[in-house]
């Protein structure tokens, strides 16, 4: 038993058509003929509300057909683990390169044609795909979020309900030109890629995607989030410099900034004793300083 097969089964006890579940599950009816003739996989779910209202359309458990296309879903992932993946579409890679920064793009453009689908081609596509699914999935129950995005892209909001569903579970290798226009094109501003430490930075739409511009090292980082110098690094890794910091010390090192200059660990060590040397502080900070180094200044 499947997902297709126990809606269609209802559909006829219920003497409802499929155009009347698509109305209740607020996508088109083509997606539902896709859906039930097996030519579309089901989406997944916990990254939709599709199964919550046709189950409640169908007089369904809230929760049988979300189980059924876990199942489905599985089932069809062994089978497709031994093919090959196909690389990006020239649609898909052109968006791509148009939303580069100016100055770089004919750099990256060499290096993805020289390269096709290679580590870098992968590495961007697979962080401009996190980014806009974290948005998408934030903004998915928002009809207003969904209907900006019609008017953005000329769709109806059917339309984009449809994309959204599938576009969530693309990956960088079936991800569509339609994917593109739907949600890359108009949710990236631009994007840009140090090609030395290969950090990104991906500046979202400010119309229809809020935040600050993300930036991505090994991890992401963001305002809150900022970048960890290698010499910071290596002065947490060496317990002689590091050892007897206190949490909210570490924390204060962390923070400093250098404009563009790179410190060594040793200028943190030193920095941390300047932090513990009372003449560099007032007297009523001293309590307070005391407290945090777990002894007398």
């Amino acid at each position: 038993m499947d997902v297709c097969l126990v809606i269609k089964r209802r559909l006829d006890e219920l003497g409802f058509e499929q155009k009347d579940l698509a109305t209740a599950a607020d996508v088109t009816e083509s997606y539902i003929s896709q859906l039930l003739t097996r030519k579309k996989l089901p989406p997944a779910p916990d990254r939709t509300d599709i199964y919550e209202k046709m189950a409640k359309f169908l007089k369904l458990p809230s929760d049988r057909l979300s189980k059924l296309a876990d199942h489905q879903r599985r089932e069809e992932l062994k089978r497709n683990l031994g093919d090959p993946p196909a690389p990006l579409f020239k649609e898909v890679r052109e968006l791509i390169l148009r939303k580069c920064t100016p100055a770089k793009e004919k750099q990256v453009r060499a290096i993805f044609e020289k390269q096709p689908f290679g580590e870098l081609e992968r590495l961007v596509t697979q962080k401009l795909l996190d980014v806009i699914k974290k948005v998408a999935k934030e903004e998915l129950k928002s009809e207003n979020w969904l209907h900006l995005v019609a008017r953005l892209t000329s769709r109806s909001y059917e339309q984009v309900r449809v994309t959204l569903l599938e576009f969530l579970d693309a990956d960088v290798f079936s991800l569509s030109p339609e994917n593109c226009v739907s949600f890359l094109d108009p949710l990236i501003e631009s994007w840009d890629v140090d090609l030395t430490t290969f950090g990104m930075e991906i500046v979202l739409n400010r119309r229809i995607a809020s935040g600050d511009p993300k930036r991505f090292e090994f991890v992401e980082t963001g305002p809150d989030q900022p970048e960890i110098e290698p010499g910071f690094t290596e002065f947490l890794n060496d317990s002689s410099l590091s050892g007897t910091a206190t949490k909210e010390e570490i924390e204060l090192l962390k923070k400093l900034r250098f404009n563009g200059k790179r410190p060594t660990s040793l200028y943190y060590y030193r920095e941390l004793q300047s932090l513990r040397d009372p003449l560099h502080f007032r007297a009523e900070n001293r309590s307070l300083m005391q407290n945090s180094s777990g002894r007398p200044k």
